[in-house]
């Protein structure tokens, strides 16, 4: 079987697994593949690297539905290799896609963590400064290159709920590295609040920027987003300087 792996990229391919799966919260699915032949790994000389993953729970409660990452030829270290460790000679890039799914946001919207983020700061709302904590937040992705949402936000020191929504198209920053929220158009409620607004809207960002995605080693460029119904696709550039194994 002349396509089955040999005893050096097999053992290459479950370190890798094993150091990605160590900085995720929750894996699903990880698939490593690495290409090579033994002549070429004992000069430090690899083809590719494909990493495909299926429900991947990053930092901050952000689980992504699929991640596929795909290198050309790598230089690695061939002592380390011989030991089953990938340790790059000198940085190489992958192109990369990366899958969010609506109900994978929605949940990262209402985790602990963004809860607890949103609390921590007082806005002005009508002319007094006041503590919001959200009870709901609903995120949709309703296609048309747009994202969409509702909240009820309950302000601690009056113990009045408001609701806030808006839609927006995201966009990247032309470094490849954050999401801004352009075109913003507002629902039925009346806006009570600029700042409550953009604190949501500051919200979203950080839950779809980039650097939510980097694993140690792997800095994530974002090429394209595309935002269809209940999903966003981003196509991405990372920038590979060490693919964890154990």
């Amino acid at each position: 079987m002349p396509d089955s792996p040999g005893l050096g990229e097999q053992a290459l391919n479950k370190a890798a697994e094993i150091g990605l799966s160590s900085q995720l919260d929750k894996v699903e699915d990880l698939n490593v593949d690495v290409k090579t032949d033994p002549l070429k790994l004992v000069q430090g000389e690899v083809d590719s690297v494909s990493i495909e993953g299926k429900g991947l729970v990053m930092q901050k409660d952000l689980r992504v539905e699929e991640l596929k990452m795909q290198t050309d030829s790598v230089a690695i270290n061939p002592l380390s290799a011989a030991f089953g460790k990938i340790e790059l000679t000198k940085p190489t890039q992958a192109s990369t896609l990366v899958v969010l799914t609506e109900n994978d946001i929605n949940h990262a919207f209402n985790s602990e963590y963004v809860r607890s983020q949103l609390q921590t700061q007082k806005i002005h709302i009508n002319g007094q400064l006041t503590t919001i904590i959200p009870q709901h937040v609903d995120f949709h992705l309703p296609g048309e290159n747009k994202v969409a949402l509702g909240a009820s936000i309950l302000l601690r020191e009056t113990n009045e709920t408001h609701q806030v929504a808006f839609s927006a198209v995201p966009k990247v920053s032309a470094n490849g590295q954050t999401v801004s929220l352009e075109n913003v158009e507002y629902g039925d409620t009346k806006e009570i609040s600029p700042e409550l607004t953009k604190t949501l809207i500051d919200a979203t960002s950080e839950i779809l920027n980039l650097s939510n995605f980097d694993l140690e080693g792997m800095t994530l460029r974002v090429k394209q987003l595309e935002v269809e119904t209940g999903k966003l696709i981003l196509q991405a550039e990372a920038y590979v300087e060490q693919i964890p194994s154990a």
